[in-house]
C-alpha cells in the first residue's frame, strides 16, 4: 500500500496514472480530509493505514507550515510505522552556479521557497534517516497544462505581462517521467538521502517558453524576454541538476523536444 499526500497536484495526478503503479494499492486523501499541517491527524491517519510506502508531494508555495511542518509530520508518521518515505523536493534548494549540482553539494537557497524546502529536507532526514529526497526541476505536462505552461499561454494570449529570462537556466522534466520514477523509488529502499532527477537538457526560461508556445500552436515571437541582470531581481540564474546517479539506477527523463512531439 502506498499513501500519497498532494495527489491532486501536477505530479500526484501523473503518479496515479503511471504504469509503474500497477502493483500498488493507492491511498490518496484530499486536502479537505487531511491537512498535513496538523500533526496529530497526520500521524493518526498514516499509522492507522500502516502503508509500506509514503510519497509526500503536498505543499503550498508560500506556506511555511505546509512545507516544513507538513513534511515534519509526514516524516514522523513514516518513522513510526516503518514506511518507505519518498519526499519530493526541488532544485531551488540551490542558489545557482555554472557547474551542475550533485547530491554531495550542500543546499544553499536564495529564495524564501528554496529556504523552506531545504529546511523541510533537513527535518525529513533527521526524523526518517532512510527516506529518499527526490529533487527535480521545472515540471510540465502534455495531458493538461502545468503552472509553468499556463504562464506561457497567458503571456501569449495577452493576459499577462510575464518576462521570460534568457539568462535563467533550468532542466525541465515531464511530470509523467518523474511520476514513473517516484513509483519505482518507492520500491527501492536501498536508495536513501538526496537524489537528483531532472530533464536531460539545460534550457533558458525563454527557450523553454518558446518551445511550449510552439506546442500550444501560438506564436512564440510574442513572448517578452529579458535578463535577470537587467530586471534587478535577486534569483538564481543557473541551476542544473546532475542526474547521473539516478540514471545509473535506470531512472531517466525525456528531452522537452521528445516529450512535446
Amino acid at each position: 500500500m502506498m499513501f500519497v499526500t498532494g495527489a491532486s497536484g501536477l505530479l500526484g495526478r501523473h503518479l496515479q496514472r503511471s504504469p509503474a503503479m500497477a502493483n500498488w494499492e493507492l491511498i490518496a486523501p484530499g486536502s479537505h480530509s487531511l491537512d498535513v499541517r496538523r500533526r496529530d491527524p497526520v500521524i493518526d491517519m498514516i499509522t492507522d493505514w500502516k502503508p509500506a510506502a509514503i510519497v509526500h508531494l503536498a505543499y503550498r508555495k508560500d506556506d511555511r507550515r505546509a512545507i516544513v511542518d507538513g513534511s515534519r509530520n509526514v516524516a514522523e508518521a513514516a518513522a513510526r510505522c516503518g514506511a518507505r518515505l519518498v519526499h519530493m523536493s526541488t532544485d531551488v534548494v540551490f542558489g545557482g552556479r555554472q557547474a551542475a549540482y550533485t547530491e554531495a553539494d550542500p543546499p544553499f537557497a536564495v529564495t524564501d521557497y528554496g529556504v523552506m524546502k531545504a529546511e523541510a529536507e533537513r527535518v525529513v532526514m533527521e526524523l526518517c534517516p532512510n527516506a529518499l529526497v527526490l529533487r527535480t526541476s521545472l515540471m510540465y505536462a502534455t495531458d493538461f497544462l502545468a503552472p509553468v505552461q499556463l504562464d506561457v499561454e497567458r503571456a501569449l494570449r495577452g493576459q499577462a505581462n510575464t518576462t521570460f529570462f534568457t539568462d535563467e537556466y533550468r532542466c525541465p522534466a515531464h511530470a509523467a517521467d518523474i511520476a514513473d520514477a517516484v513509483a519505482h523509488l518507492a520500491s527501492m529502499p536501498e536508495l536513501t538521502g538526496p537524489l537528483h532527477l531532472a530533464g536531460p537538457e539545460v534550457l533558458s526560461r525563454a527557450d523553454f517558453a518558446r518551445a511550449i508556445g510552439v506546442w500550444l500552436g501560438l506564436n512564440p515571437a510574442r513572448l517578452r524576454t529579458g535578463t535577470i541582470a537587467s530586471s534587478g531581481l535577486d534569483r538564481a540564474a543557473r541551476i542544473v541538476l546532475d542526474s547521473s546517479l539516478a540514471a545509473r539506477h535506470g531512472l531517466v527523463t525525456r528531452s522537452v523536444a521528445a516529450a512535446l512531439r
